[in-house]
């Protein structure tokens, strides 16, 4: 596959991109992405009533695991607008519909990622924060352990994510437009995240700073999430055009 480079200025089209087919799309596009903010909504506010304010923030980054699995979704969505002027949620069982199988085994690895960092998040609670309740009063000044939870848990994340990042952040595209098998896709990705690395670190890190900042302030991921799902699918179409 013939391949661009990456670099700030396609970062900056791909945004600008993505913006204008979550305008074109408003609808379904924040229909479909409201679905998960009821999900964060119940789960926030668990933790929140359950006096796990510090987990929190794990949890907001543990979305950043599972994100690429529903992009097929978002794809089915851009590709009907592109096409055939206009978008519905069918589009969205069309775009799962027309991307190849193995998304779905890449879509297990997501999960698998996700319950381990889940997991580690929830050990490193139990021994830094314990059972005692944390309410948001209890983070300024932070409760005992709760420093220390933030910060080693961010680490265990950030690993989990990179990993993840490296791996899916154009595999999951191939796949939904089936220009690869899932080999061929997990290679072309990581090759082109460790060949345009500056730029690719800072894509991700645009992507988990809007992400996780608005599951923080969760009426903002209707909006958020569709917008970079767009945006990583202009991306994607830049660095690897269609022949």
């Amino acid at each position: 596959m013939e391949r661009a480079p990456l670099d700030l200025d396609g970062i900056n089209q791909a945004l600008a991109a993505g913006w204008a087919t979550l305008l074109a799309t408003r609808r379904v596009s924040i229909a479909y992405a409201g679905v998960f903010a009821l999900i964060g909504l119940v789960i926030l506010a668990a933790l929140l009533a359950g006096g796990f304010t510090p987990f929190v923030l794990a949890a907001a980054g543990a979305f950043m695991l599972i994100g690429p699995a529903i992009l097929a979704g978002f794809f089915g969505i851009a590709h009907d607008h592109e096409f055939r002027g206009g978008a519905s949620l069918a589009s969205i069982g069309a775009g799962f519909r027309a991307a190849a199988g193995a998304l779905w085994a890449l879509a297990l690895v997501c999960a698998l990622l996700f319950m381990i960092f889940v997991t580690d998040a929830a050990i490193l609670y139990s021994y830094m924060v314990g059972g005692t309740p944390v309410w948001l009063t209890g983070l300024v000044p932070a409760a005992p352990g709760v420093t220390s939870f933030l910060f080693w848990g961010a680490v265990s994340g950030f690993v989990i994510a990179l990993l993840l990042y490296c791996v899916s952040a154009f595999s999951v595209p191939l796949l939904c437009e089936r220009r690869a098998g899932l080999v061929d896709a997990v290679v072309a990705s990581v090759s082109i995240v460790f060949g345009n690395f500056p730029a690719a670190m800072l894509w991700a890190a645009v992507l988990a700073f809007l992400v996780i900042g608005s599951i923080l302030l969760l009426p903002l991921l209707p909006v958020v999430l569709p917008w970079l799902a767009f945006a990583s699918r202009a991306l994607y179409r830049q660095v690897l055009p269609a022949i």
